[in-house]
């Protein structure tokens, strides 16, 4: 159990609930673990019962030791106080325990005491412990009174224990929900209790979050709000992505985002005891969804606005989608923004016909301020942060990425979003400079989508422009040996993950999912942008709602992806300066277009202000000037329900029979 941040932990769950599975699967690792059986032996004639305890002991590996505590309940208490802090145990289960303190051959005793002489042992216990108990309080009070003082007894022990482990984990169904997380659960980097050191000068400075060290290029980008940069730390252990950042203004270091004791989770989220209490990113996770009525509310107030022609025409679009993720029908342009570069090469034929070196002499140059992308970042004042992501090996030979390395993706990208979303990014651009990129995510939509390769996998330019097709062929053939290889495979998100989409893809798909959760909206600039949004529709399928595509460049995985998430591209201009660079291109465009949307009046027929050339607005008439009025109706009828006053007043008599008198 490599558990950092707490040792202690009570499993608790019903009948059958998977409980004692998963006590076991913490401890899984550990060289030799100590088993505390506290069950009595099952009697003769208890044939079912004696098949349980079997279960447990074939479950047990050889290297586990097993010590039994039935014959003295007050013994549990000196197993756990005496176990060095070397040693693993685990207890399985309280209710066993219990069930034996309340046996007859073991009274009078002081029950209560004795609970609280465990939970003190817990409390105090050096080893890594797991402990199992059943849940029972959730059913009716039992109706006898050796029931009843089970029950008491049990929830007692329950109460004690959980106040004195670190963690609490309640299993239902083979489901695990932490209840009460420690400083760090499994997976999870513990957080930094305070800022990380950080350098900061005019030229190269340098910021160190833990083990792995960042190193910030020269400022080139200053955020479009005015308030300094804020250079983003390394998170988590060494091999972990680390994230550089191209603004090199003084800030406040980024903190790494771990468990709720760091000021990374500061803002709650919908799936924050997903990832904060360390269980897995797993499908079916519930995750905001865009305001489903700001979006058709800003549409409909766009045909009231004043604007000289038809209006905004495709762009209209980007104005509904700024609405229903800011949930106002008056969105405001996007200010701080962030772009994640994200590299990390795939190794075999995917990146057939790339020049060697080439994926990271991009991302130096981001890093330094340099290239099409930073020039662009500068322009439209967005920070540029380079990830550097885990190598995906040779996908048409073995996986691309090792199970564990695709969970570990998945949280540094959720917290990529959580620090892009504490900084106060407005908009995260998503983008990539690795080599064989193309390859992946052709080879993530055909596991995916049911593409067929060579339909999906663009065609391979040179550096001097020209066409390689051999290269695209050897590109292609990759794809169709990776996805011969995995014929037989699960197609979950972790297993397309894993064989097919490497580092980049999980780490942007672990974007988008933490994205999501901060209702922080996500551009898509190419093909593992696209890849990670489809791979994150198992995952939370309300993850695609928070993407916006500016242009498909032409790219025919792009395209595909795109028609499957229904997304709509805002652009046809094919631009094509490498990820993150086009999104970026088009970014002062509807920049534009919500300004206007935000700041233009309503047309003066429907109560707008209706200003002259001069951007005064017109004088109210004087009293000499003639004033409009309403002219009498023609035809019979009255002219006024009001009687006639002064010259208009009859003075004729008036005919009852309706003719004139005299």
């Amino acid at each position: 159990m490599s558990v950092d941040g707490w040792n202690t932990v009570l499993v608790l769950g019903g009948i059958r609930s998977g409980k004692s599975e998963f006590a076991e699967s913490l401890v899984a690792d550990a060289p030799t673990v100590r088993y505390v059986a506290t069950a009595a032996d099952a009697p003769a004639d208890d044939a079912e019962w004696a098949a349980r305890l079997a279960a447990h002991r074939a479950r047990r590996p050889e290297t586990w030791t097993t010590e039994e505590t039935a014959t003295d309940p007050r013994r549990l208490a000196d197993v756990i106080a005496s176990a060095g802090p070397n040693e693993t145990l685990l207890v399985d289960d309280i209710g066993g325990w219990v069930t034996v303190l309340l046996d007859p051959a073991h009274q009078p005793a002081d029950d209560t005491a004795t609970i609280a002489e465990l939970a003190a042992a817990v409390r105090a216990c050096a080893a890594r412990l797991v402990l199992v108990s059943p849940e029972v309080g959730l059913s009716l009070v039992p109706t006898t009174p050796l029931g009843r003082a089970f029950t008491d007894a049990l929830g007692a022990a329950n109460r004690a224990v959980a106040d004195a482990c670190d963690a609490v984990v309640l299993v239902v169904a083979g489901q695990a929900a932490w209840l009460k997380p420690g400083a760090a659960q499994p997976g999870v980097v513990p957080a930094q209790a305070g800022p990380a050191p950080v350098t900061a000068t005019a030229g190269p400075a340098t910021a160190t979050a833990g083990p792995a060290t960042a190193t910030p290029g020269p400022a080139t980008a200053t955020p479009a709000t005015g308030r300094t940069g804020t250079p983003a730390a390394a998170t988590g252990p060494a091999g972990t992505p680390a994230t550089t950042t191209a603004s090199g203004s003084t800030g406040t270091p980024g903190v790494a985002a771990g468990g709720p004791a760091g000021t990374a989770w500061a803002a709650p989220t919908m799936a924050l005891p997903m990832v904060a209490t360390g269980l897995v990113i797993q499908p079916g996770m519930e995750l905001p969804m865009p305001d489903e009525y700001a979006g058709p509310q800003a549409i409909e107030r766009l045909a009231t606005l004043d604007v000289p022609g038809a209006g905004l025409g495709a762009l209209e679009r980007v104005v509904g989608f700024a609405a229903a993720t800011q949930g106002t029908a008056t969105p405001a342009p996007w200010g701080s923004v962030r772009v994640l570069l994200l590299h990390g090469d795939h190794l075999g034929d995917a990146a057939a016909g790339a020049v060697d070196g080439e994926s990271a002499r991009r991302a130096r140059q981001a890093r330094a301020g340099r290239g099409v992308l930073a020039r662009l970042a500068a322009e439209s004042g967005a920070d540029v942060h380079v990830v550097e992501t885990p190598v995906s090996a040779p996908m048409e030979d073995e996986p691309a990425l090792a199970g564990e390395q695709v969970e570990a993706a998945l949280r540094d990208g959720w917290r990529l979003a959580e620090e892009a979303a504490d900084a106060g990014a407005h908009l995260l651009v998503l983008g990539a400079c690795s080599a064989g990129t193309e390859a992946a995510a052709a080879a993530v939509l055909a596991a995916t989508a049911g593409a067929e390769t060579p339909a999906v996998l663009g065609r391979v330019v040179t550096g001097s422009g020209e066409i390689d097709d051999a290269a695209w062929m050897r590109r292609c053939a990759a794809v169709r040996d990776a996805l011969h290889r995995t014929r037989r495979s699960p197609r979950g998100a972790k297993d397309v993950l894993a064989e097919l989409g490497g580092g980049d893809v999980a780490v942007a798909t672990g974007i988008l999912l933490g994205a999501t959760a901060r209702r922080l909206p996500v551009m898509l600039d190419g093909p593992v942008g696209v890849a990670a949004a489809m791979v994150s529709r198992d995952l939370a399928g309300q993850a695609r709602h928070w993407c916006l595509l500016a242009d498909h460049r032409g790219d025919p995985a792009v395209r595909l992806a795109a028609d499957v998430l229904g997304l709509t591209p805002l652009l046809d201009v094919r631009l094509d300066l490498g990820e993150g660079a086009n999104a970026l291109a088009a970014l002062p465009l509807l920049r534009s277009v919500l300004a206007l949307a935000a700041a233009l009046p309503a047309r003066p027929s429907l109560g707008g202000g209706d200003d002259d050339e001069d951007g005064e607005p017109e004088p109210e008439p004087g009293p000499d000037e003639p004033d409009f009025r309403e002219p009498e109706p023609a035809g019979p009828g009255p002219t006024s329900t009001e009687p006639p006053t002064g010259a208009e007043t009859r003075t004729e008599p008036v005919d009852p029979s309706g003719r004139r008198a005299g």
